[in-house]
């Protein structure tokens, strides 16, 4: 069966556009990346000085965490687009988004369930997991239409929530809240920061990650 010829240009097209976009979504990521690791940061801090330990304080929290870095991001990208001269809502950017998407809505979906099962403080570490699993998973989809970083990024986060599953499972550990808002503050802080500062050092000496 012969390839429509319209299709196969398009899908040259778009090809060609990922890889010159390659360096825009980098300059982006760093500080996207930086602000991320900050605002989870201090989410963290906030759950523990303020002992958000119920399930829907410790969702509220970092949902409200979360909607706040999509916003950040959106902004920081689109200036960083208007900065090179380029259209923010290109093809390229597109397939980044429907690859996002689908992870981030399972977990979301599956968050407000294990939230409407009660408000025991317990539910926050299978919340911690899920958020950690799914979006691990949204990276490293995006990260076919990025930098090769992100997939490493989304590894990490994966890695991590497998590890923390085992770990509970096999000892039989109780999480207590504070040590949930901490497990939450070195993946969504510490993680983005660590990759933020690396994207910012390498930047002039490398165009792709």
């Amino acid at each position: 069966m012969s390839m429509n010829p319209n299709l196969a240009e398009e899908h040259l097209q778009t090809i060609r556009l990922l890889m010159e976009r390659a360096a825009l979504y980098r300059r982006a990521l760093a500080p996207i990346m930086l602000v991320t690791g900050v605002l989870g940061t201090l989410a963290a801090a906030a759950g523990l000085i303020f002992h958000l330990d119920s399930s829907l304080a410790f969702g509220g929290l970092w949902l409200g965490t979360a909607c706040g870095v999509v916003a950040l991001a959106f902004l920081l990208a689109r200036r960083q687009a208007f900065k090179d001269h380029e259209p923010f809502w290109s093809p390229p950017t597109c397939r980044v988004a429907q690859a996002l998407l689908p992870p981030l809505v399972s977990g979301l979906c599956l968050s407000g369930l294990v939230v409407s099962l009660g408000a025991d403080f317990a539910l926050g570490f299978p919340l911690a997991l899920i958020w950690l699993l799914f979006y691990g998973c949204a990276l490293h989809a995006a990260g076919f239409f990025m930098v090769r970083g992100i997939r490493w990024l989304g590894w990490l986060f994966i890695a991590g929530a497998i590890l923390l599953m085992l770990l509970v499972r096999g000892f039989e550990w109780e999480i207590a809240p504070p040590a949930v808002h901490c497990i939450m503050g070195a993946g969504f802080g510490g993680l983005h920061l660590a990759y933020g500062v690396y994207l910012y050092f390498t930047e002039p000496k490398a165009s792709a990650a």
